[in-house]
């Protein structure tokens, strides 16, 4: 067994927070995505050991049960992958469309993708080092990761996706092998691309999830809480049914945990019905509000998600990242997130 999992299967509504958190103003430009280092060479990695460090400790300190890395080494949650692989050029850079939702300069493939060194395998074992409770480790998703370039050399998305589902899959291993109790695959696309999720989109996931024993989780979700992101929400409607597409067919993969958006979200929560026998990770932190949850605000959304999954699979977490919150406001969301739990922990250890 390895460290974490004793507690990981003892604690009633474990929390943890989807990936981000927001990177300290010595590291790196607050409150903004792809924001640069403000260090370099060796003072930039002690510099991001340093932040992970802190975000362990902040996250241990208020009531997080599953701890992440917060992607303090990281520069954005797909980008920083892609950039230590073979066969994509970042100096050759296209704008594309992302997500169908907003413009971005990205990187081109311009040979056969591959996979030479670890990309944040040392970061884990970091991590590892830091706590002894359970840790989470954030992939992209392939679907996702295809989204965020221009191809010019597979002239396929499916092609690219299983190619890239390979190199997640002998990370993903090594992650594991680090100590890694769960590996988490950011998938945000599969609420916009349907017909590829159901045509290949799951599949090139349980590719990219293949042979662990660590559990696995999919996070889907509406993305963080910029302007591109809260353009698209206000033209979904009253009702956002999009994990009614994908839901069914998680439902019947061999992802462990789901992790979904709800929180100030107009997602049906009886949506939870469609994953009935998995995990649920579920979003009850909106992180695209700099207004912080009170405690009853998050009991009263986990309390209606359990009419859809029992107890011991249900996991409180966050919408999605913080990184472009304040500070201040990110660590109040973690407070209010661990105190909204243990309110319902009680109600159901008292029935």
């Amino acid at each position: 067994m390895t460290s974490g999992e004793s507690s990981l299967m003892h604690t009633l509504l474990p929390t943890s927070i989807v990936g981000s958190l927001p990177k300290p103003s010595w590291l790196a430009q607050p409150e903004t995505l792809w924001s640069p280092w403000k260090l370099h060479g060796e003072e930039l990695v002690e510099g991001a050991q340093d932040a992970l460090r802190i975000a362990v400790q902040e996250q241990s300190r208020r009531g997080i049960d599953i701890v992440s890395d917060g992607e303090q080494t990281r520069q954005h949650f797909v980008t920083t992958f892609i950039e230590h692989l073979t066969g994509v050029d970042f100096e050759q850079r296209e704008t594309v469309r992302i997500r169908d939702r907003y413009d971005a300069s990205v990187p081109t493939v311009v040979g056969a993708v591959s996979r030479e060194k670890p990309v944040f395998v040392e970061d884990a074992r970091f991590l590892r080092e830091q706590t002894d409770q359970p840790i989470k480790w954030a992939l992209p998703g392939p679907m996702t990761m295809i989204d965020t370039l221009a191809d010019r050399h597979y002239k396929s998305r499916e092609k690219l996706a299983w190619e890239f589902a390979t190199i997640l899959n002998q990370e993903a291993k090594e992650l594991e092998a680090a100590g890694v109790n769960i590996i988490q695959f950011d998938e945000p696309a599969f609420n916009v691309f349907f017909d590829e999720v159901q045509d290949w989109g799951v599949a090139a996931l349980e590719r990219a999830a293949e042979g662990l024993h660590a559990e696995t989780a999919v996070h889907i979700c509406y993305g963080y809480g910029i302007t591109a992101n809260t353009e698209w929400k206000a033209t979904l409607g009253s009702q956002w049914r999009q994990y009614e597409k994908s839901f069914p067919l998680l439902q019947q993969s061999t992802i462990d945990i789901v992790s979904l958006e709800c929180q100030h979200s107009h997602v049906p929560i009886e949506l939870i019905e469609l994953i009935r026998g998995k995990k649920v990770m579920l979003g009850a932190i909106d992180v695209a509000t700099e207004e912080i949850e009170t405690p009853e605000d998050v009991a009263d959304i986990l309390r209606s998600a359990l009419e859809f999954v029992d107890a011991d699979k249900l996991i409180p977490s966050t919408n999605c990242g913080m990184a472009p919150l304040p500070r201040g406001v990110a660590h109040g969301k973690l407070s209010a997130l661990s105190a909204g739990t243990d309110i319902v922990r009680k109600e159901l250890t008292a029935a």
